[in-house]
């Protein structure tokens, strides 16, 4: 069973003083009804489409953690409802500049689970992005949470990710000022890709050897560039352009957190390594675990490594309660 939810939020003013405007906030919901509830924001290309297959127009992205999310699963939909939504930008506002924190993410979280009389949340489970979305509601909304789960994501962005962001949206206002837009996006996307996976499966991957009849293209870099060809379809410029900056903005004092927390972080990680994931887990207010996992996908591993993330993640949340 699976259904949408939204809420109207109207115009409101973000934290660093922009304007949503006549904000829709949409989730999904999947399971049984009447238990308790997960919440799982993803990254910057998820959607509120976890766990079912793609509706007609929906866009990439959608159905991307059904491996860890079904009946009888990790995550599983027998005992638990599980929450996805569409985190902002979204609709209209998706093609407007605006400035947008964790923080503006998950207050639009919380107005939603108001909106479905969801007093407590069981647990949150935040992936990348979606991690800096979770610590910032359990740092704003701590009566509202039992248990977290965050993969990927620290309280500050690493500063080489942070440079890496940067020339991406360097390239999109290059190519916006050429009248190119989306070719900019594509080649952003194309830089993303190289941060999100790591060099030891690269090398494991490609030959890197020039391709016959072009010496000019090599396999590794058509690879980059089909991912960086669809990605357009997904987000608009201006969308994109936000969540990155979203990213970068991100800080989280850990003493405000006092939730029971597991950090998972993946030995390959460019973009939130396993250094910066000790340091949140060092100070975080309430008890808390981390899991270092191996695996050659670097930042992708939330996405990649269902097998040694299930137990983990199944593990976690039956520690808390097991609902009858």
């Amino acid at each position: 069973m699976a259904y949408d939810v939204e809420i109207c939020l109207g115009d409101h003013v973000l934290e660093r003083g922009d304007t949503l405007e006549n904000d829709m906030v949409q989730g999904r919901l999947y399971g049984k009804a009447g238990a308790p509830v997960i919440v799982i924001p993803g990254g910057i290309s998820a959607s509120r489409f976890i766990a079912d297959e793609r509706p007609s127009g929906a866009q990439t992205g959608d159905n991307w953690w059904s491996e860890l999310v079904y009946a009888g699963g990790p995550i599983d939909l027998n005992y638990y409802q599980v929450l996805g939504l569409d985190l902002a930008p979204c609709g209209a506002n998706a093609k407007r500049h605006l400035t947008i924190t964790t923080h503006d993410q998950a207050r639009r979280l919380s107005a939603l689970l108001t909106y479905l009389n969801i007093d407590k949340v069981h647990t949150i489970i935040g992936t990348s992005y979606g991690g800096m979305v979770a610590l910032a509601f359990a740092a704003l909304y701590p009566d509202k949470l039992e248990k977290m789960c965050v993969l990927g994501a620290s309280h500050r962005p690493f500063p080489m990710g942070v440079g890496v962001r940067g020339i991406q949206r360097r390239i999109i206002e290059f190519a916006c000022e050429c009248g190119r837009p989306e070719d900019g996006l594509k080649l952003a996307r194309q830089l993303a890709m190289t941060t999100y996976r790591s060099a030891e499966e690269f090398s494991g991957r490609f030959d890197a050897e020039p391709i016959e009849g072009n010496p000019n293209g090599f396999d590794v870099g058509n690879y980059l560039q089909a991912c960086g060809e669809k990605y357009p379809d997904a987000m608009p410029v201006e969308r994109f352009m936000a969540l990155s900056q979203s990213i970068d903005l991100h800080r989280i004092d850990p003493a405000k957190i006092t939730t029971p927390t597991l950090l998972i972080a993946t030995n390959s990680d460019q973009l939130a390594p396993p250094s910066e994931i000790k340091a949140l887990h060092r100070a975080l207010a309430g008890p808390s675990e981390m899991v270092v996992i191996e695996s050659i996908f670097g930042h992708d591993s939330f996405l990649k490594e269902c097998e040694i993330l299930g137990p983990l993640l199944a593990n976690s949340i039956s520690r808390v309660c097991r609902a009858a």
